[in-house]
């Protein structure tokens, strides 16, 4: 159990590691005339991914949750790409990425790196971590819970993100020029 409460507290600290970059990050957009939206679902997102956190070990603990080898090998593995994506698309996206839902006017949709394959790369990153962090320990309660609530928030978040490029795009597209 020692071992993965220091996974846990790595992948917490990683957390604030992000939070640190989307917070300079939101400096610079903003200095640009960003736009922001979603700030109402922002905050369960955040008691969402904490509760994941704190779950895990809870759960492990509380349930005396075996470490099972064929489980957890395997899971590891599919949190270590979840993390390779994230740090890819944070990288990719560099100014512009951010934990909340800002688009400056005028920048380009971004179309490298994994964003040449899919929209929202980084919700495929946040997928794949809910359902294995839980799993490296057998957490399946806490990996089950959070994949529920995760679609509910992922739903609310990705359309508000759509509908903030799209808005965005649009009223450049019908400015005068």
């Amino acid at each position: 159990m020692i071992w993965y409460g220091m996974l846990m507290a790595a992948v917490a600290a990683e957390r604030v590691g992000e939070l640190v970059v989307a917070r300079r990050n939101e400096r610079w957009s903003h200095a640009r005339g960003a736009i922001e939206a979603g700030q109402g679902h922002y905050p369960a997102m955040v008691a969402l991914h904490t509760a994941l956190l704190l779950g895990c070990p809870v759960e492990v603990w509380l349930a005396d949750r075996p470490f099972l080898p064929v489980l957890a090998w395997p899971m590891a593995a599919v949190l270590a790409g979840a993390q390779a994506l994230r740090w890819w698309c944070i990288a990719t996206l560099g100014s512009r990425w951010n934990t909340r839902v800002i688009v400056v006017p005028g920048l380009p949709l971004v179309a490298r790196g994994p964003y040449r394959a899919l929209r929202h790369p980084n919700y495929v990153a946040v997928v794949a971590e809910g359902v294995a962090l839980p799993l490296v320990h057998t957490a399946w309660v806490t990996a089950a819970l959070f994949t529920l609530a995760n679609t509910v928030v992922l739903t609310v978040r990705v359309r508000c993100e759509n509908r903030l490029l799209a808005d965005v795009t649009a009223s450049l597209a019908s400015a005068p020029a």
